[in-house]
């Protein structure tokens, strides 16, 4: 199976970042040169992904606009001799195919995904969270192709978590496979002490295949009142195989505050630009406190 294409859902309210997200979609927000959703584009393109679709709502057009040509900044920017700003602009608009659809009803990331059926036809597509970053030496969407298509079988991507912190996620029944890898033969959605299958929580990256569609089609709300991904999940995996891939890297959860910053610090840490100047600025900080 090869996997060509992704789909980022990106059409929450971004409510755990309020007010900054009131106006500005929490993907765009800027996380040292970049916008969050940048990073993740970024990851799937060197997965080997040529065709993305972004899943937004009516409050998102800057995403669409910062993924396209800006004829009178980069003008400007000639005439200014701004070679590498130049560069990095036009970077941003030709990193992949990027299409958009509208999540007219906030219904849920099931009914988000199921948004995307045109655009995914009959191939197994992959799915990167608009809130989760992932840092890696090899990208974690890649982990999970390699892994799908090793075992002809939709992938999740997942990682232990303390057992008070897995009823924010949703747990995973696995057997192991080989190393790093398990079978999935059931999951539940934020689950209660007594439901929990495993410390195994899905974070943030899937590749599924097109089957998941007609199964999301008829899915009744759960969690929430919505139409769950998980719920859809849970049912795929009776039906046909599923791998669980304990990914190598670290995820941050841009969606909150507190990931938001250590995703900034880290990233900043390392940039060729700030690396030196934060470092400084830390210590500094840290003698006077």
């Amino acid at each position: 199976m090869k996997v060509r294409k992704a789909v980022i859902p990106a059409a929450g309210l971004g409510t755990r970042m309020l007010p900054a997200t009131k106006t500005v979609p929490k993907e765009m927000l800027p996380m040292v040169d970049k916008p969050v959703i940048q990073y993740i584009i970024e990851e799937a393109v060197a997965a080997g992904i040529e065709d993305i679709l972004i899943v937004t709502n009516r409050a998102k057009s800057a995403m669409d606009d910062y993924f396209d040509y800006y004829p009178e900044l980069e003008t400007r920017l000639v005439q200014a001799g701004k070679e590498k700003e130049l560069c990095e602009v036009r970077r941003a608009a030709d990193l992949a195919n990027i299409f958009y659809v509208r999540q007219k009803e906030t219904k849920g990331l099931g009914h988000a995904i199921w948004r995307a059926k045109r655009f995914v036809g009959d191939e197994p597509f992959a799915v990167l969270l608009g809130d989760d970053i992932m840092r890696a030496k090899k990208p974690v969407t890649k982990q999970l192709i390699e892994a799908a298509e090793k075992y002809d079988a939709s992938a999740v991507g997942v990682q232990t978590v303390t057992t008070q912190a897995i009823s924010k996620y949703s747990s995973v029944k696995v057997d192991p496979l080989e190393e790093r890898i398990f079978s999935v033969s059931d999951m539940i959605e934020k689950p209660r002490p007594e439901q929990i299958f495993s410390n195994y929580a899905i974070l943030g990256r899937y590749v599924l295949k097109p089957e998941i569609f007609a199964i999301l089609e008829d899915l009744k709300p759960g969690y929430g009142g919505e139409i769950q991904l998980t719920d859809g999940l849970k049912e795929l995996c009776r039906r046909e195989k599923m791998v669980a891939v304990d990914f190598e890297g670290r995820r941050y959860d841009t969606g909150n505050l507190q990931g938001f910053l250590e995703a900034t610090i880290d990233f900043a840490l390392d940039h060729p630009s700030t690396g030196e100047w934060l470092r400084k600025f830390i210590k500094q900080k840290a003698g006077a406190l």
